[in-house]
């Protein structure tokens, strides 16, 4: 694997450990290798380090430099999608069905990102080779999800599930992964009404993780990782508030 000049790339083995992510190169990968238990799933979000990769390469692990977050007292609802908020248009759903909404995500070409710098080519073979959420990916955050830290809010037309999100809630901290739609503005009016939710419930912020157009509309923005760093250590030694997610919609439901 061909790497940066003079940058330091950890490997990691089975023992669980990260190295120290302000050390990490802002758009490469600080180490590689390792698994994908829970244990070392959740060592890496407290650490504001996560996964990403695509089929057919180790594992990387990433803490970028800026980080790109939404600080909940920011949001913006553009206004175009105001009236189907204001309707209750979608019914909202959370952990009612983590599997789907992953699985739809892997398949949606939405869940692309790219760095300049560091662009592996991959294999067509199958749906893995348009997505960095290989099965492997699946079956890891579905282990975190029955452990209750990966959660799933989906949202609803007419009983068909039309899109949602997922991420990882740790303390006062979702970490947001990915969203997919098949019904305009669905994955939009989810995480709006989510971050809403979340807001509610005294969290602070959502990790958006990478700069994407889409979430910059909402009122996410780069911060230096320094400073992601700070809040993430505060904000993940508080309980998390919210005990019922399957119930978190319960009266927002249509």
């Amino acid at each position: 694997m061909s790497i940066h000049k003079n940058i330091k790339f950890y490997k990691l083995s089975s023992r669980l450990w990260f190295p120290d992510p302000s050390v990490a190169p802002g758009d490469f990968p600080l180490a590689y290798g390792g698994n994908l238990s829970p244990d070392r799933l959740i060592l890496a979000y407290k650490s504001g380090i996560f996964p990403w990769y695509s089929k057919g390469q180790p594992i990387l692990w990433w803490s970028p430099d800026p980080r790109f977050v939404l600080f909940l007292e920011n949001l913006h609802i553009p206004a175009s999608l105001r009236r189907k908020l204001n309707k209750n248009f979608f019914e909202l759903r959370s952990d009612t069905n983590f599997s789907q909404v992953i699985v739809n995500c892997a398949k949606s070409i939405r869940t692309q990102r790219s760095y300049k710098q560091y662009n592996a080519k991959q294999n067509d073979s199958d749906f893995e080779a348009s997505t960095w959420i290989t099965k492997y990916m699946i079956d890891a955050y579905i282990k975190l999800h029955n452990l209750g830290y990966a959660h799933s809010i989906e949202a609803y037309l007419q009983g068909e599930l039309v899109g949602g999100l997922y991420g990882v809630a740790i303390g006062k901290v979702f970490f947001g992964e990915s969203m997919f739609y098949t019904y305009p503005d669905a994955s939009k009016y989810a995480f709006v009404k989510f971050a809403q939710k979340l807001a509610q419930y005294g969290f602070n912020i959502i990790d958006c993780q990478v700069y994407t157009d889409n979430l910059a509309r909402f009122g996410a923005q780069n911060i230096p990782r320094i400073n992601y760093l700070s809040i993430l250590k505060k904000a993940i030694n508080c309980e998390n508030p919210i005990h019922d997610w399957k119930n978190l919609f319960a009266k927002d439901s249509i």
